[in-house]
């Protein structure tokens, strides 16, 4: 997430953990929406870069740390599961 900030980090990161949390069916609370949020900005990030895919701006940053965190929520389903 370039350019946004640590503010829009934070903001991003909460909005996108929330999205997640809904789209997912799970219930956190808002620190667990952030972390969320901010693991999924960094994993859909590192997922963007490799795909060679561009993103910018608050829309971008957020479509793509909601893609992230919704996988991060995916990915801990499975690990919990077992």
């Amino acid at each position: 997430m370039q350019g946004v900030g640590i503010i829009g980090w934070i903001v991003i990161g909460i909005a996108a953990g929330f999205v997640a949390e809904k789209v997912m069916k799970r219930d956190h609370g808002l620190l667990t929406n952030l972390l969320v949020g901010v693991v999924g900005a960094l994993l859909g990030g590192w997922i963007a870069s490799l795909l060679n895919i561009g993103f910018g701006g608050w829309i971008g940053s957020f479509v793509v740390a909601t893609i992230g965190a919704i996988i991060l929520l995916f990915l801990l389903g499975m690990i919990k599961r077992r």
